[in-house]
C-alpha cells in the first residue's frame, strides 16, 4: 500500500498558507519564520536599513562549533602538560601552550621542545 505524507508550511504571522522559511540572526541567535511571500517582503524591508549598515560576521553554527570543540582541546592540553611535566618540560597551568611544545608531544620528543627546564639550567649553569 502507498502511502503519501504531504506538509503544508503555514505563515506563522497570519496562520495562511504559507511561500518560504525566512531565515534571520539576532543578538547571537538564529531564527526561522514561515511566511508567505507579502510577509516576507515586508520583514526584508523592515531589516534592510540596518542590512545595509551592518557588516557581515560569522554566523552562530561557527562559533557553536568552535564551543562543542573546546572539551577535546581541553583534554589534548592537560594531557599535553601533564607530558610536558613529566619530561621537564616548564609549561603555564592555564592559557595557551606553546607550539614548540606540541611539536615535542606530538613527535614523542622531548628535546623538540626550546624552552624546556632542562636547557633553561644548562645554559644557567655555563652562565
Amino acid at each position: 500500500m502507498a502511502r503519501q505524507q504531504v506538509v503544508t508550511f503555514t505563515d506563522d504571522i497570519t496562520g495562511k498558507k504559507a511561500d518560504e522559511t525566512v531565515s534571520f540572526g539576532l543578538d547571537g541567535t538564529a531564527y526561522e519564520i514561515d511566511l508567505s511571500s507579502r510577509n516576507a517582503t515586508k520583514l526584508r524591508e523592515a531589516i534592510k536599513p540596518f542590512q545595509s549598515a551592518a557588516r557581515k560576521a560569522s554566523t552562530s553554527l561557527s562559533r557553536k562549533s568552535r564551543a562543542k570543540g573546546s572539551g577535546g582541546n581541553r583534554e589534548r592540553s592537560a594531557e599535553i602538560r601533564a607530558w610536558a611535566k613529566s619530561h621537564g618540560i616548564e609549561v603555564s597551568e592555564r592559557g595557551r601552550i606553546g607550539g614548540k611544545v606540541a611539536e615535542a608531544f606530538a613527535a614523542g620528543d622531548p628535546s623538540v621542545a626550546k624552552g624546556s627546564t632542562k636547557k633553561t639550567t644548562q645554559s644557567a649553569l655555563s652562565d
